[in-house]
């Protein structure tokens, strides 16, 4: 396998929704809340909310029924679904993916397992457009702000779910299936430990990142959300350790993707990223191939976040 090509049969276009089981659906339920998602359903054991765009990210208990096995214990990640453009494309690929484990036809979905263990679902799409009043940023030769100051957000709306990273058992199947049945392209590579996946040819740097840790096993390392600039990703994460929710890491730019990002801890596993200014990629893309660093993964970066009183680095005993 050319594992630089680039695979032009791409119907993927959205990550729909995601659901996970949570070790404690209160604390689960608030946190999402929290985090600047709109709730549209709630009871004692479920709770449904959704971004601007309508993708939507459902809490419930962890043994609950409707959902299928865990790829790893705990609170975590227990089924993706991606959007494809039409009927025809989910016609395309029940054919692909027939015969996957865990395939189930349910008519105007399908589901089966991907060779990490995780479920992955594919419907056509349900995502709406979005239009919003993003402000300029001025820049050495191009003033697009005039007469106009920067905002300033208490807190972090989000527009969509823009990609998720997953730790992985076996990255070549893993990458495969994605690939060569899914339709995803390579947009970059970490030699021999990680690939970063985009849904379509032309289109945000990636929507999966794909990694595999020494005696790490599979299982999930965070999710993002989409929000609309930098200022955007700075009032989330303030807005999210006023509340008592730890960060990870952040903020911080990712040289690999070009993206603004701040990463809480999550109550229903991995992380939460709130990210902005990922590169636009096309067809004239040529993956890069590099080593796994420090220095690949972030420019700079703020460990334990800012903290939302003094405006400064948290301070380590905090």
């Amino acid at each position: 396998m050319n594992t630089n090509t680039i695979n032009e049969n791409t119907n993927i276009v959205g990550i729909e929704a995601l659901e996970f089981g949570a070790e404690d659906i209160t604390v689960g339920k608030q946190f999402a809340e929290d985090f600047g998602l709109r709730k549209v359903a709630d009871d004692d054991q479920t709770a449904t909310f959704e971004t601007l765009n309508g993708a939507r990210l459902t809490v419930r208990s962890i043994n609950a029924p409707e959902l299928p096995e865990a790829f790893e214990e705990g609170s975590t990640l227990r089924r993706m679904t991606w959007g494809v453009a039409s009927p025809d494309d989910l016609d395309e690929l029940r054919e692909r993916l027939r015969d996957q484990p865990g395939y189930i036809d349910h008519g105007d979905s399908l589901e089966c397992r991907d060779p990490n263990g995780l479920t992955v679902c594919i419907r056509p799409t349900q995502l709406r457009e979005v239009e919003l009043d993003v402000t300029p940023i001025n820049q050495y030769g191009d003033m697009r702000r005039v007469d106009q100051p920067s905002p300033v957000y208490d807190q972090a709306t989000p527009v969509g779910i823009g990609h998720a990273v997953f730790f992985v058992d076996d990255l070549e199947a893993s990458e495969t299936f994605y690939r060569e049945l899914l339709g995803f392209s390579v947009s970059d590579r970490y030699t021999d430990r990680a690939v970063f996946l985009r849904m379509q040819v032309r289109g945000g740097h990636h929507n999966l990142f794909l990694l595999k840790l020494p005696h790490r096993g599979a299982g999930l390392n965070h999710v993002a959300f989409t929000v609309r600039d930098i200022h955007e990703v700075i009032g989330g994460g303030l807005a999210m350790n006023r509340r008592q929710w730890s960060t990870f890491l952040g903020p911080g730019r990712h040289p690999i993707s070009s993206a603004y990002f701040w990463y809480v801890n999550s109550p229903l596993g991995g992380a939460f990223e709130y990210y902005t200014n990922e590169d636009y990629l096309t067809e004239a893309w040529v993956p890069r191939e590099m080593q796994h660093s420090l220095e690949s993964f972030t420019e700079w970066a703020i460990e334990g976040g800012i903290d939302a009183e003094t405006r400064r680095q948290k301070k380590a005993s905090a």
